[in-house]
Parts: C-alpha cells; sequence; structure tokens
C-alpha cells in the first residue's frame, strides 16, 4: 500500500528534526535532587530560590528536596512557603536520611509541597510557635494571638492539599510529632522511601497535592527518571556552620570580648580586628541576613579596615583583615554554582580567581599607597627658620648666656641651653628656636677658621 505523499513529507521532516536537535530532548525526565539541612533561616530563602529556579530554568520533572531541619525563623518559611507554592515544577520535600526532622518551620514547608516523602527512622511535626528564650534557657511562648494565626495558617496548607487537617492542628495545640509511618498512616505524608530511586519509583504515576504554577495539578512521570544533584556551594557550607544558634552565639561574645580587650590594650589591634571579624560573623549567623546582605556587611567591614590600615598603620594586620573579609564577601555575593545571579560554574572558577586578586591588589593599595599620603599630610612641615633645628654652626661671639652664631652664612643670635659661657669658634647645635633666638648646645667640636 502506497503511503501518500503528506505523510511521506511529515516524517521525513520529524527524522530531521530528531538528527539536527537532539538538545530538545536533553532535559525531558531529569529530577533535580537538593539538600537543605540545619536551621531556616534567610540565608534557606535563597537556597530554595536558587534550587527551585534551577530546575525551573532546565524545564525539569520535578525538583527533590531532602530536607533535615529543627526548624528556624518564621519569616523565612513563609517566603519558602510561598515559593514552593508558586513554583514552575513540583516540589517533592523528602525527610532524609534515616533519623532526619522536619520539625517546626521545617512542617510547615513540607506541608506546603507537591509531595511529601519521608525516609524510615524520620519525624515530622512539633510546630508550637515560641518567641524565643528565657535567661535561664526555658521556652517564652507566643502569646495566643500569634499561636492562632500559625495554627489557622497551617491547618490551611493542609486543607489545600488535601492532608490531615485534624492532625496538623495539633503540631501546634498538643505539640505532637508523627514518625514516618505514622505521617503515611493519618494523611501527612505520600510516600516513605529508603532513597532517592525508591521515591521516583513509588511517586511514578501520583499527582501533585497542589497545583503547579501554570500547569494545575501534575501527574509525575519519575520512573525513569535521569538525576541531576545541585551540590551546596562554600557558601552554603560555611552558613550551615555559622547560622547554628550555639556557634552564632560564641562567636557574638567572642567578637564582644575582643573589642573590648582592644579598647583595654591600644596599640596591639590584634583583639579588636579579631573581634570585629567575629561580631559580623555572628550577627550573620543569627540568620537575619541573605546572602546578599550578609556579603555587603562583609565587604563594608573589608573597607573599614583598610581604612583603619590608612590612618593607624599596623605593618599589614588590618590589610590582612580586610582582604580576608573582601574576599569572603566576594564569594558570599555571587556563590557559584546556580547563585541568584545566574554565574555558571565555568565562569565563576574565573570570578573566584578574580575575587582573589582584587582583594589583594586593593589591600597592597592602601597598606603602601593611602598610608603613605596620610603619613605625609600627617608630618608636620619643615620650612623657614624650622629647618634649622638640628643643625650645626659656628660661634662668632662668645656666648655667655647669649652671642651670636653664624648657620649657613647668616648670623643668629643665640643662647646656652644649659646657661653655661660657649667661647668663639665652638661648634655648636641648634637644638629649639624661640622667637628669632637660636638655643644651641656644644658638639664638642670646634671649627677652624
Amino acid at each position: 500500500m502506497a503511503v501518500p505523499m503528506g505523510h511521506r513529507v511529515a516524517l521525513m521532516v520529524l527524522l530531521v528534526l530528531a538528527l539536527v536537535l537532539p538538545g530538545v530532548h536533553a532535559n525531558e525526565g531529569a529530577v533535580y535532587v537538593a539538600r537543605v539541612d540545619g536551621m531556616i533561616t534567610g540565608y534557606t530563602v535563597d537556597q530554595f530560590d536558587r534550587y527551585i529556579g534551577e530546575a525551573e530554568r532546565n524545564d525539569a520533572q520535578a525538583i527533590i528536596i531532602e530536607l533535615n531541619t529543627p526548624g528556624g525563623r518564621a519569616d523565612a518559611m513563609q517566603s519558602i512557603v510561598t515559593r514552593i507554592q508558586n513554583a514552575g515544577v513540583p516540589v517533592i520535600i523528602y525527610v532524609h536520611p534515616r533519623g532526619a526532622m522536619a520539625a517546626s518551620a521545617g512542617t510547615y514547608i513540607a506541608l506546603s509541597s507537591h509531595l511529601i516523602a519521608m525516609s524510615p527512622g524520620t519525624v515530622i511535626g512539633a510546630c508550637r510557635p515560641i518567641l524565643g528564650y528565657g535567661q535561664n534557657g526555658s521556652i517564652v511562648e507566643a502569646p495566643p494571638k500569634i499561636t492562632n494565626f500559625y495554627t489557622t495558617y497551617l491547618k490551611e496548607l493542609a486543607r489545600t492539599s488535601g492532608r490531615n487537617v485534624t492532625l496538623a492542628e495539633e503540631f501546634i495545640t498538643k505539640d505532637r510529632s508523627v514518625t514516618a509511618e505514622e505521617a503515611l498512616k493519618y494523611g501527612v505524608a505520600e510516600i516513605i522511601a529508603e532513597d532517592v530511586d525508591e521515591l521516583l519509583q513509588k511517586a511514578d504515576g501520583m499527582k501533585t497535592r497542589v497545583p503547579v504554577a501554570g500547569k494545575g495539578n501534575v501527574t509525575l512521570h519519575l520512573k525513569d527518571a535521569r538525576l541531576v544533584y545541585i551540590e551546596p556551594s562554600f557558601k552554603d557550607t560555611v552558613v550551615n556552620y555559622i547560622t547554628d544558634p550555639t556557634i552564632a552565639y560564641v562567636l557574638l561574645n567572642i567578637g564582644i570580648l575582643g573589642i573590648i580587650l582592644g579598647f583595654l590594650t591600644p596599640g596591639w589591634h590584634v583583639p579588636e580586628t579579631v573581634g570585629a571579624i567575629m561580631l559580623v560573623l555572628g550577627i550573620i549567623g543569627l540568620g537575619y541576613f541573605g546572602y546578599s546582605s550578609a556579603a555587603l556587611l562583609l565587604i563594608a567591614l573589608a573597607m573599614i579596615f583598610f581604612v583603619a590600615e590608612a590612618l593607624t598603620p599596623t605593618f599589614g594586620l588590618f590589610t590582612t583583615a580586610g582582604v580576608v573579609t573582601l574576599i569572603l564577601g566576594g564569594i558570599m555575593l555571587f556563590g557559584g554554582g546556580g547563585s541568584p545571579y545566574l554565574v555558571r560554574s565555568e565562569t565563576y572558577s574565573l570570578l573566584r580567581v578574580t575575587i582573589v586578586t582584587i582583594a589583594i591588589l586593593i589591600g597592597l593599595f592602601f597598606l603602601f599607597g593611602v598610608a603613605a599620603v596620610v603619613r605625609a599630610r600627617r608630618s608636620r612641615p619643615k620650612t623657614g627658620k624650622e629647618e634649622l633645628v638640628g643643625e650645626t654652626g659656628r660661634v662668632v661671639q662668645d656666648i655667655d648666656p647669649e652671642g651670636f652664631v653664624k648657620v649657613h652664612g647668616e648670623l643668629w643670635k643665640a643662647e646656652s641651653r644649659d646657661g653655661g659661657r660657649i667661647p668663639v669658634g665652638e661648634k655648636v647645635r641648634i637644638v629649639e628656636i624661640r622667637g628669632l633666638k637660636l638655643i644651641v648646645e656644644k658638639t664638642g667640636e670646634r671649627r677652624e677658621e
């Protein structure tokens, strides 16, 4: 049976497209995997935004975010929830590995996601809001107004995702937590999986619990998906350590003590230099900033160090501190590996070298150039008669206690510094000038006529 000409043309076009456009299907079936570990802070907002944005730009089938958190800041949590619910790809929160938790703020984030998966041996829940801790370490409970708001907020997240509203309420009102098995049984989690591969197998064919932006409720096709892991950047690793509340508190106290010790031991400069760096790192560790704000704070501190080197030369101490903080600020600002500035990894390798080079050049400029200019401006001008101090002359009329000396061919009235007699011909040194009279002292030498 002959194939119609129109069908043959269509087949040829499809064949040509398949040959010349292999990249069209390059990201089809890709699932991105990222990890968020530690306290929920302003930096975590940046991490979620970066990870989800990377998956969106590459049109991924979904992004799996492995979560392990004891909780954190409420404002950061709400920003993350908003980002997830407006994501253009399905976001699967995977409480992983064994022993991990999605507690407090982590529970809200999980319930806002398109799918919740948990490893065996993990827990979720216990998210009653608190205001902080008292001086004796006791928990400061949030007032009913705040508790009621977050109870309603969590219940709404559960309701819109078709999850257990009653249990969600008990996460707050009763500080209840559940295991992975209980979460699956009571309709909080959708999957229990030992690893990502098992998660993909079980999630295949499932529908997202909340709509994906612009796509509605999506049926997941993940069985044979290609995994793309988004590795944490250097700045993520550093911030993960310093945002630990204990470490942040220790850094703050070391910083304060260092600055106080610096004031008590003026001239040494080491305590206040170390203290300033520790104090800023402690402030950054509190989690009130995002990466960009923290970077700008470090860069500002670097500029203060450079100016201090110029005004108070420390033989390179302030310059070294300025170079270190400027490098840290530059790395934090531009990140690497999918930063908000969309810097590719190849470009970031060159950028990192540029950051270090520029920091060193700026440090050298302040160390030698600016410091020299400031010292020159601070030095007392020596013009006119002030130049005579330290010069030598010859007595031409006995000084007893006053007489005359000749200096650079000029006659000057002179007086002996110790009031003693200095005879004609003696060589004298000028030690002071009082008006138009020189104060001189013997040099022990005699100048010949």
